[in-house]
């Protein structure tokens, strides 16, 4: 669903979001904004009169439009209130800063709101693993899987990844990617084995993660005080360049319509992550065609639709299986993958 707002409103919903998830400094620095624009100051002339909704991102741009600048060397004072940077965390210094680059850079950040957002949030995968490894139980099948707003493709590497939940693991505990951000009674069901036997997704702007532009782009959206984030993401790029996973420049639904149909001896996923905001209009379309393609699921090659999104104030991870057409919700996160609570399959 999108939401219209005003860009006061927006900024302060964004930075009450940053705030319960934990990154004070962009929490304030958006607070800040919001009553900038108010004043008429240098946010408001730089944000002019663009849209401002939860798919727009509007507040996302801005602040990944500065980040992108200080870690380019481009704004010194900035990077010195920034961790990402090498920085020690000052939001009030900060505010100060961050006002005075865009005073000083207008131009460069009036274009670079322009650019969509663009994130590849890795901790996401502790979730999805069980997802996968629940269609594997159930089909004994190999996994083809197909990632739409795949971004640079880091999460469709999740099988070599390393998962520990309360002493139980799965996965190469020789991987440089550890996920252990769980708080679940239920056991994951890591006693499963699997292998992905193809692996694609699709992006309207997808990155090249083996570019140092791609990877400019990918950090500046990781907000800049949650150090572990950008270090799961650094770990995730090394990961990257020792398995293949194409991102194609396409539309989801015409992607998934010519890449999502079943194949014999395989179980074939279709998954995404927090991406079904940003589909707007054709949300509808993409999830008719999915559940339209279910027809086609046989056992010997079924179907399986996996995603984790927005389901209040944390996500909620839903599998659907076919034949059969079984769906449940059987993980609940935050948006950026910590703190899984495991409720498995009914």
């Amino acid at each position: 669903m999108i939401v219209e707002q005003t860009i006061p409103e927006h900024l302060r919903w964004q930075a009450e979001s940053c705030g319960q998830l934990g990154s004070p400094l962009y929490a304030h620095l958006l607070t800040r904004a919001a009553e900038d624009v108010e004043a008429g100051g240098p946010v408001a002339r730089v944000l002019g009169n663009r849209q401002a909704t939860n798919a727009s991102a509007l507040a996302l741009r801005l602040m990944g439009t500065v980040h992108r600048l200080v870690l380019q060397g481009d704004a010194p004072k900035l990077a010195a209130t920034y961790p990402s940077a090498g920085g020690q965390a000052d939001p009030d210094a900060a505010w100060s800063a961050f006002t005075a680059l865009i005073e000083e850079r207008f131009d460069a950040v009036n274009a670079g709101i322009e650019r969509p957002v663009q994130t590849n949030e890795v901790g996401r995968a502790g979730a999805l693993v069980g997802g996968f490894l629940e269609i594997a139980r159930a089909t004994g099948l190999p996994l083809r899987v197909f990632e739409v707003g795949a971004s640079g493709g880091l999460n469709l590497r999740w099988d070599r990844f390393f998962y520990e939940a309360r002493g139980a693991t799965w996965g190469d505990p020789e991987s440089p990617v550890r996920l252990c951000s769980y708080n679940s009674d239920r056991a994951l069901p890591f006693d499963v084995q699997t292998e992905v036997v193809e692996r694609a997704g699709c992006d309207a702007a997808p990155v090249d993660v083996t570019t140092e532009e791609g990877r400019l782009t990918l950090l500046s959206y990781i907000w800049p005080d949650q150090i572990h984030r950008i270090r799961l993401f650094r770990a995730a790029l090394t990961v990257a360049a020792e398995t293949s996973a194409p991102v194609e420049q396409a539309e989801a639904v015409a992607w998934t319509d010519a890449r999502w149909h079943p194949e014999p001896g395989t179980a074939t996923v279709v998954f995404h992550s927090i991406v079904m905001q940003y589909l707007g209009e054709r949300r509808a379309i993409f999830k008719d065609l999915v559940r339209g393609r279910a027809a086609d699921a046989t056992a010997d090659a079924p179907l399986a639709w996996l995603r984790l999104e927005p389901a209040g104030p944390e996500a909620a991870l839903r599998l659907t299986i076919w034949p059969g057409g079984t769906d449940a919700t059987i993980a609940r996160s935050g948006f950026h993958g910590q703190n899984v609570r495991w409720l498995g399959v009914p």
